[in-house]
């Protein structure tokens, strides 16, 4: 496992999240979990 620091451009605004993957894991799997991520956290902070 490895940890990635990533920053993700989401609806104007610039974020920075760290992703926990495999090794092998693709780049744009990374990506996708990391906007995924940032997705999540927003949804609850806006609760």
């Amino acid at each position: 496992m490895i940890q990635v620091n990533v920053t993700v451009d989401y609806e104007g605004q610039t974020y920075h999240t760290n992703v926990i993957a495999a090794k092998d894991t693709k780049e744009e799997e990374i990506l996708q979990m990391a906007l995924h991520q940032v997705e999540k956290q927003l949804e609850q902070f806006q609760e």
